[in-house]
This record gives C-alpha cells, structure tokens and sequence, in this order.
C-alpha cells in the first residue's frame, strides 16, 4: 500500500537559541490518523519542536509543508482556562458548543461550571476537551497525563485509540505511550531519529542507537590521534605545511567537538537515609476518617515496615493525601488507632509545590535562610554546584521560577527534598514534568534507597518498578491493600476502581477480587474456635506497650546530654555512660518492636 502524504513534513528545520541551534537538520513528519510520540530529554526542544510542527513559530532555516486544509488542535503543559464557564472556554475556538458540551461531560466536568479556581485535574480535563470537541486533523498534547488521575489517563487512553485524527504526544507516561502509539520521534543531540514502531520497542532501539553513535566517537577519536601524529611527524621531516591535511584535521577537530558538546550532562541525585528508624514505622489497626458526611476511607488496618515502599493510588478526590496525613500522625483519626515508630524523619515532597512563590529566585528557593551555601545531607555546598547537580545552569540562579519549565521545577522541588536526611520520603507525584533519563535516574535512587518510601501516584509504570505494596481508594470510603504493584491490584481487585452504575449506589462490600478492608456492612462471619492470647502473653503485651512508649523518652534523655558539646572534656566518664545507656535503649526499643509485632500477629491468628 502507498504511503499517506503526510498531513505535517519538516525538512531539514534549524532553529537558533542563543549561540548554538535548539535542533539542526530536522526531518520529521506526521501522517493521518497515525499515533506518534516525541520523546527527549528536558530542555531538548520538545515543546519549540511541536510548536513548530503546528507552524505557530517560524523555523529560522528549512522547510515546513502542509496539507490543504489541515486543522489542528494544541493542549499545553499548563493551559490557560478562561471564559465565565467551562463550556464557554470549550466552545471558545472552532467547536460547536453542543459538542463542545459533550467532550466535557465524557470528561466527567460540568459544562455549567464556572471556568475559575479549578483544579489541576480539572484544568488539564477541560484542555483535553475544548481540543477533541474542535475536531482537529492533528492533536497535539504536551504531558497530557500531569494532574489526570489513573481513571481520567485510561478514558484519553481510549479516546485516541478510537480518534480518526492523527495524535503528536510529548509525555513522560510510559504506560501511556506503551498503550497509545505507532511511532517515536526522539529529539537527542539537537536531531530527531524516528522509529516506526509504538514506545515498548524505543528503550532497546534508543540504546542500540546510543551505542553506535558512542562507538563512532570513539573512532573519530582514533582517527584524530592518528591523524594528529602522521601530520606533525610530516612537518618535523619535510619542514613543509600540507594545507589540505591540515583543514581536514581541523575539521575533524570541530566535528569531535560538535559531538562532546552534545553529549547529555549528568543528573546527581543523592539522598540520605539519616538515622535508623524504629522496625515498625507505622501501624493502623481499624482507622476510619470522615469529613461531615463524606466516608473518606474506612477500617483500615496495616502495617508499614521500615524499608517498605507502599504506593497510595486512586481517583483525584479519592482522599490520598488524608491518608498519608493519618500515617504520618498529621491528622487524628475518626476511628481505630495509629502507632508510629520511634526516631521518624520524615521528608515530604509536595506536588502543589508550595513554598515555590514565582518571584522567588532559584537560588532563594534552594537557600532559604540566605548565603551562598546549602547544607546537603551533613555537608555544606555552595548553591551554585549543588544547583548543577540537578542540571541548572550558574545564569538561571537569579532568574525568577515562573521561568522554569514544570520539568524544572520539579527537579528544583527534588534537589529541596533530597539536601535534608530522611529515613522516610513522601513522594506525591513526583513524575509530573520529569523526563525518561530524570525518571530513570529517580527510580535509581529510590531502589537503593534503605529507608521507607510512601508513594502517591498516577503513573502506573513508576508504581510497578517501586511499589512493595499498594493501598487503593476509590473515593467512595471504600479502602485495599494488595502485595506488589499497580499491575498486582489491578489483577486481584478488577473494578475496584470503577464507578458503579448510576442508581446503584455505593456498595459495602464488592465481588470476588473486589473484597476491602472497608466494607461499612460485612457479612455476619461464621463463628470461630474460642482462642485468645495465653495470659502470660497478654501480661507480656502489656509490658512491651508500656516500653513503647517509654523508651523513645529515655533515648531522647540520653541524646540531649550528648549534645553537650563540652561533656566529654568535662566528665569523660559521664559521656560513655550516656552512650552506652543510648545505644543499649535503641537496642532494646526495636526487640520490644519485634517482639511485640509477633505477638500481635499470634493475636490476631486466634482472633482474640
């Protein structure tokens, strides 16, 4: 068959930033009804590079052609909502408002809603259906997935599978882009390569491309070395110049250099887990959280061990946020109780990136209290190298953070985060914005990471490479906990997630794969063998609570006088007693832990 003349074709396309190209010798082109992504690293030209297929800025060398008539429709990384209502800013371009109306209702928003303190999602939701209600030849959309929840991802998902328009989609989502494309366009070293086959075949093709470009390096290397010697050796013998061979070095020479310059700049990300936490960092036995008359989640009960990596996934409203409050003792339950563990330093990443104001300078926003240093995990660092560390540039320290782009920021939010010692990191949605090589470089870290991960996200590939565990909430009060990640969930509680039928209401319990911890009306249970805990072990029980909650004191005595920085010149004596009696009290903190975990299990395996 034929190929389709292409709706967009750039040829050759050069564009100028500064001293040096965005992209040079750019060839790329976009068909009907064909599903491609554009993939690349932050600040690589991805965003300039879709404006430029969309003609709304002008190459400054090469050519764009255009089908007749050709109609396209742009969402993007942070959309501009106005109007008096979200229908009035749907309806704004070429919709009609009835179809306009209906893109918002598939969304799920209301098309009488004023178009006003909206929410992340909301506003990302309302984008997505201004652009499909306009009927374009060519969608194209810059992070379509940053702020959707996992239900909103899964109906765009399937709305392009079944769109007759052509689709360009810049995203970090890998799932996403496993599900949705046929082709990648790869913005690397200011050229574009294309592979006509979907995302799940780009990370071995992208490495084997990377490989053979190394290796001509290398090779062009070599040459130069062996160049180089012939050539001086040539002048030292014959005391002539050969004019030809010289250009032809130094063209080598300058080739090489083009290259190096491309090569991609290194992302440092470190964190430090600090001190140990106690062996039990959190345990919830029947906890229950409710605003008026909204259930937000239900008898939950678990348990978080130092070490684990728990993701918190669902719909946005779900109340993710709330739990993660109840977990780090930030908010009281409703019902049931919450014990934490001993020694917590927890570090929370924020995602509503508060604290970021835009007129606040990078460099303010990486030193808070002012100078020119910053503490990074025990070790002071002057803000400009730390700063590179995270791929900024020395000029964009004063520049103001409504400059950056969302992939900055986020990096920026990652380099606050990661200064200070944590033995527990919150993560909400730290994917958003993040290139493929900074996710990479994240999921890394996070591997290796020995302290406790909580995780909130959407993005269901992160969550599968991470996750120990997996605590899902469907908005509807209803609250479960699965091993593993998002694909385990998925396969043992199908439709957890789903919305129920109109009419149907809320259920208390769901069907086989569905069942939750928190169900409002559970079946009677069949009665059970009388058993209950020895009374030797319930005396015991009692013992270790009460040592729970009085060691963590006891240690904290003994580190506040070995705090004294004098102690040891004033009475050596008193300060190994101190260590001593510190050591032996965490010592015996996190036996009394253990030992009170197995017991807890034994009572709740007889139901007592």
């Amino acid at each position: 068959m034929a190929a389709r003349p292409p709706l967009v074709a750039l040829k050759d396309v050069r564009l100028q930033d500064g001293q040096r190209p965005l992209f040079d010798g750019v060839d790329m082109a976009i068909e009907p009804r064909t599903r491609a992504a554009l993939v690349g690293r932050n600040g690589a030209g991805k965003s300039t590079l879709m404006k430029t297929v969309m003609g709304l800025i002008e190459p400054d060398a090469g050519d764009r052609s255009v089908q007749a008539g050709t109609r396209f429709a742009y969402v993007p990384q942070e959309p501009d909502i106005k109007g008096d209502t979200l229908l009035d800013y749907a309806a704004s371009g070429d919709a009609e408002r009835w179809t306009a109306e209906s893109w918002l209702t598939t969304f799920g928003l209301d098309p009488n809603k004023p178009a006003v303190n909206l929410s992340g999602g909301e506003t990302r939701r309302a984008a997505l259906a201004k652009a499909f209600a306009e009927e374009p030849d060519l969608l194209l959309l810059d992070e379509p997935t940053n702020h959707l929840d996992i239900l909103a991802i899964e109906l765009l998902e399937n709305e392009l599978l079944s769109a007759r328009f052509a689709v360009l989609v810049v995203s970090h989502d890998r799932a996403f882009l496993n599900r949705v494309t046929q082709s990648v366009h790869w913005l690397e070293g200011r050229k574009v390569r294309t592979l006509d086959k979907g995302f799940a075949a780009f990370d071995e093709w992208a490495a084997k491309v990377t490989e053979e470009e190394a290796e001509s390096l290398r090779r062009l290397t070599k040459k130069i070395e062996a160049e180089t010697y012939t050539f001086y050796r040539s002048i030292t013998a014959q005391r002539t110049r050969n004019e030809g061979r010289a250009r032809a070095l130094m063209a080598m020479r300058a080739d090489r250099a083009e290259r190096m310059k491309d090569q991609p700049r290194e992302l440092y990300l470190g964190v430090d887990s600090g001190a140990t936490s106690g062996k039990l960092v959190a345990d919830l036995k029947g906890v229950s959280k409710a605003f008026g008359e909204r259930t937000i989640f239900k008898g939950l009960t678990t348990r978080v061990m130092r070490g684990d990596r728990l993701a918190i996934v669902g719909p946005n409203g779900a109340g993710k946020t709330t739990l993660v409050k109840v977990l780090l003792g930030e908010l009281a339950p409703d019902e049931g109780t919450v014990r934490l563990g001993a020694n917590l330093e927890p570090v929370y990443l924020d995602q509503s990136r508060e604290g970021l104001k835009s007129d606040m300078t990078l460099w303010d926003a990486l030193t808070p209290g002012g100078g020119d240093s910053i503490l990074v995990r025990g070790h002071s660092k002057h803000v400009a190298a730390y700063a590179k560390d995270f791929l900024f540039q020395e000029a964009q320290l004063k520049q103001p953070i409504s400059t950056l782009s969302g992939g900055e920021r986020n990096r920026l939010l990652l380099a606050r985060a990661l200064a200070k010692p944590a033995n527990m990191l919150v993560l909400d949605e730290p994917t958003n914005d993040l290139d493929m090589d900074t996710l990479d470089k994240l999921e890394e870290l996070l591997e290796s990471y020995d302290g406790t991960l909580i995780l909130v996200s959407h993005d269901r590939d992160f969550v599968d490479r991470l996750a120990t565990s997996t605590i899902a909430m469907n908005g509807r009060g209803q609250i479960v906990e699965t091993p593993g990640g998002w694909t385990d969930f998925i396969r043992q509680n199908p439709g957890f997630l789903t919305p129920p039928p109109s009419g149907e209401g809320d259920r208390a319990q769901r069907g086989a794969g569905g069942e939750t911890r928190a169900a409002a009306a559970p079946a009677p249970a069949s009665p059970k063998k009388s058993a209950k805990l020895s009374f030797k072990d319930t005396h015991r029980l009692k013992e270790l609570e009460g040592l729970l909650e009085s060691l963590p004191a006891v240690i904290a005595k003994h580190d506040a006088a070995l705090a004294d920085p004098d102690l040891y010149s004033r009475d050596p004596k008193a300060f190994d007693r101190a260590m001593t009696a510190a050591a032996q009290a965490r010592e015996q903190l996190e036996s009394a832990e253990l030992e009170w975990l197995e017991l807890e299990e034994k009572k709740a395996a007889l139901g007592a």
